[in-house]
């Protein structure tokens, strides 16, 4: 079953996220098989973030190796707020 998970760190800026990001495409980390959709949004040092993953354990797994990351960076993610998913509705391509 698909899951939402949703980051509200205390302080997050966008260049924050990038660098992030960038560490964990530099890891191998990212993308990780089991995320569909990730979107980052919100303005100055109040960035979220979201994650669509198609299940729990691919996040929890995916967690695993992205905390030391965030750690080492200094990165508090707050506690994530984990939600099921009942439909995903995308527009065809």
């Amino acid at each position: 079953m698909s899951i939402l998970v949703r980051f509200s760190p205390p302080s997050m800026t966008a260049e924050q996220y990038d660098k992030i990001v960038e560490r964990m495409y530099k890891e191998g980390v990212h993308p990780d098989p089991g995320l569909e959709l990730e979107l980052c949004f919100g303005s100055g040092d109040q960035m979220k973030v979201s994650l669509l993953f198609d299940s729990k354990e691919h996040f929890e797994s995916f967690g695993a190796k992205i905390g030391p990351i965030l750690s080492e960076m200094g990165m508090d993610p707050g506690e994530p707020e984990v939600l099921e998913i009942h439909n995903i509705i995308r527009r065809n391509s």
